[in-house]
């Protein structure tokens, strides 16, 4: 059990309490959201409209006191719309940087499939390298950093889908879901969530998150576990339909996953339990498939891929 586990259990009890009171009845897509965060990665989340993902972006960043921005994605929207440009001063007579969105704690890319790939790629070194290169020079990004993304898994007229790279640079991939009728009544009793949001009181800022994400990655694996997840890459580049499996890359995001669920948890070691929990969300939308299906059936496809290479393994004692 960590030392210091009763102080970063309850920073993070407040954080997941504070989200969950705003986005009603979707606790499973907010842990997820949490262990994204504390393992330094980026969500993706595909699912309809109108069922609370920038309600959800708005109150993470809200309750660890960091700022937000959203990015509406269109055909027409350019790099430099995310990133920044350079602008020229004509009584100095030199130019400025005029940072983008794209300089801001937790960055909401909204729709990101309806940008043309040239926008979409202006993303990827912020996704991998937490900063931007703008006419030969780096700007380094906020700490903590966290895009969410979203895509509409039903509508695909006017989109471009996004590349397995850019796919892979995305922690998890999730669905809120439509709420059940109990929490639908719950909301209708909230009335303006937006209005709770904006009255959220932070429950911890920036530099605890920094600090428990530096705990995060000292959870401990042991080696049973690291054959464990080298286990479920390998089965998935042989399972059926499968044209491409999870990559080196993503077993390491499968194991930091699990390092940042243990800590959630209350322990500084990794069980076999945390590493089936983060599976399917960090797995499934890195496997390519020969079927041609796309939308929800291609979300069901690859979520019943990893379940059934999760079934047809031994687990570790």
């Amino acid at each position: 059990m960590l030392e210091t586990s009763k102080p970063p259990l309850r920073a993070l009890d407040r954080l997941l309490s504070n989200v969950n009171s705003v986005v009603i009845g979707k606790e499973e897509s907010v842990l997820r959201t949490v262990v994204v965060l504390l393992a330094g990665g980026h969500l993706l989340i595909e699912d309809v409209p109108g069922i609370g993902k920038t309600l959800l972006g708005l109150a993470l960043a809200r309750s660890i006191d960091a700022s937000f921005r959203r990015i509406q994605f269109t055909n027409d929207l350019l790099p430099s719309d995310i990133l920044g440009l350079n602008l020229f001063d004509q009584k100095t007579q030199t130019f400025s940087f005029r940072p983008g969105p794209i300089f801001s704690h937790v960055v909401l890319a909204d729709e990101i499939n309806r940008s043309t790939p040239k926008t979409q790629s202006a993303l990827l070194e912020a996704l991998s390298e937490l900063q931007v290169s703008i006419e030969g020079k780096t700007h380094p990004l906020a700490e903590p950093f966290l895009v969410i993304a979203t895509q509409n898994p039903v509508e695909y007229h006017g989109t471009f889908p996004l590349p397995e790279a850019q796919l892979d640079r995305f922690l998890m991939r999730v669905q809120l879901g439509y709420p059940s009728a109990e929490d639908e009544k719950a909301i209708l009793k909230e009335g303006d969530l937006m209005k709770r949001v904006a009255s959220l009181a932070p429950a911890l800022d920036c530099a605890e998150v920094l600090r428990l994400r530096g705990l995060a990655e000292k959870v401990r694996i042991e080696e049973p576990l690291l054959d464990y997840a080298v286990a479920i890459a390998r089965a998935t580049r042989q399972a059926p339909h499968v044209k491409l499996g999870l990559s080196p890359r993503g077993t390491l995001a499968l194991c930091r996953a699990a390092r940042a669920l243990a800590l959630l948890r209350g322990r500084d070691y990794c069980v076999p339990d945390d590493i089936k929990a983060v599976a399917v969300p960090v797995i499934a939308h890195r496997l390519l498939f020969d079927t041609g299906l796309f939308g929800l059936a291609r979300v069901r496809e690859s979520e019943a891929a990893v379940e059934d290479v999760l079934r047809g393994l031994p687990v570790p004692s």
